[in-house]
């Protein structure tokens, strides 16, 4: 059985705490090839592929400046404001709590709050703070409003923590929030727009802190509520039907959540508005580009059986490495992945999962890819079960 990380000692949660995509416990089942005897490395291939560089998922000082740069998109229809919050209202008849990212003019809040739910507005402007405090007046509490930015939420690379940065437990602690079990239903939606220039990003980052449970994920399935460009939509949803889209974090986000396609809205309901708070005319050809697309409103609900024996918040950056290392040469044979990425008997493991030995990588499911991983995990007569090439050591050490 696992438990959540508040709860683990401090050697257990190493390799969660530590940065994206590293994993650090060499003592649970990895071991680098040097360790292994000759005799056992014989058999490994020579031609194993490389791993893929992590995203960088924290902030350098070169790219702070780089953000200033950066657009937001701000809901603008009443219209549509109305939808998003029927749609997330549904058929609850109890008042619900709500964290909006970045609503900016406050027309989705005003619609939020007339569902009686009660809404967390965090405004990473401090231009739209006063008239959006102003929605709350009246309200006996339904409203806070707090400067934070959703998206920065638990920084990785040690930098100052101030507004708009901040700590989730601080944040939550000073609302009242409470974790549950991830059993129990959802603690709260989230609902919002994924940065312009960097959903990818976001997406990595939210989703080592859910295999994780740590950030927002520490409190419970949060359940996310946000647009989503087109072309990443599509990505995310990608299966091995359609290869040229199929990724590593196609897989992650259909394992660990059920995604589902709420709705579509065009460009033309949202404002578009630069770092400052300034109207955004859209002139440069890259949003343009960007326009003629729809936004797709989705919700990524956490599976509640995400989590087993085999696959827990302890080991899975292990998950992560084995899925980057397969993605790394997709058009490559899963059995010729498995040689370099464990030293249990591949065709063995292959028979268990139910696989021909020339199925490719593009060809293998989401759910198959959790499955290889957990009937490795599970394997009895080995005592490392998984490999990593020097480079790999290096980041863990």
């Amino acid at each position: 059985m696992w438990v959540t990380v508040a709860g683990l000692p401090a050697r257990l949660t190493l390799s969660v705490l530590t940065g994206a995509g590293r994993f650090s416990i060499l003592g649970s089942g990895v071991a680098t090839r040097k360790d292994l005897p000759e005799v056992l490395r014989r058999g490994f291939s020579d031609s194993r592929p490389q791993p893929l560089p992590c995203p960088d998922i924290r902030e350098s000082s070169s790219c702070v400046s780089k953000c200033r740069l950066d657009y937001k998109r701000y809901v603008i229809s009443r219209r549509l404001a109305e939808t998003l919050a029927q749609i997330l209202q549904g058929k609850r008849k109890t008042p619900q709590l709500v964290l909006e990212c970045n609503p900016g003019p406050g027309i989705l809040t005003q619609a939020l709050l007339e569902t009686g739910a009660r809404v967390i507005a965090l405004e990473s402007d401090k231009t739209f703070i006063p008239h959006l405090e102003s929605l709350g007046k009246n309200l006996d509490g339904q409203l806070d409003v707090v400067h934070c930015d959703f998206f920065k939420l638990d920084p990785r690379n040690g930098s100052l923590v101030k507004p708009p940065i901040m700590i989730s437990q601080m944040l939550f602690q000073n609302l009242g929030i409470r974790a549950v079990p991830w059993s129990a239903g959802i603690p709260l939606k989230v609902i919002g727009i994924f940065p312009i220039k960097s959903e990818k990003k976001a997406l990595w980052k939210l989703i080592y802190d859910l295999y994780s449970c740590t950030s927002v994920y520490r409190y419970g399935r949060v359940e996310l509520n946000m647009f989503i460009s087109e072309k990443e939509y599509q990505k995310l949803k990608a299966r091995p039907k359609n290869p040229n889209l199929y990724q590593a974090l196609s897989v992650l986000w259909q394992v660990a959540c059920d995604i589902k396609l709420l709705h579509m809205e065009p460009w033309s309901s949202f404002d578009l508005h630069t770092q400052n708070g300034q109207l955004e005319k859209t002139k440069r050809r890259e949003l343009s580009e960007l326009i003629q697309q729809n936004l797709c409103f989705i919700r990524m609900t956490p599976r509640r059986n995400l989590f087993t024996e085999n696959l827990t918040p302890i080991n899975y950056d292990v998950f992560f490495h084995m899925l980057k290392q397969c993605f790394g040469k997709r058009n490559a044979k899963l059995v010729d992945h498995l040689h370099s990425l464990s030293p249990v008997d591949a065709k063995n493991i292959l028979t268990l999962i139910r696989k021909h030995e020339n199925v490719k990588i593009t060809n293998i499911c989401p759910e198959d890819f959790k499955l290889l991983f957990e009937t490795i995990e599970c394997s009895k007569d080995y005592n490392c079960k998984w490999l990593c090439d020097d480079i790999m050591e290096d980041r863990i050490m």
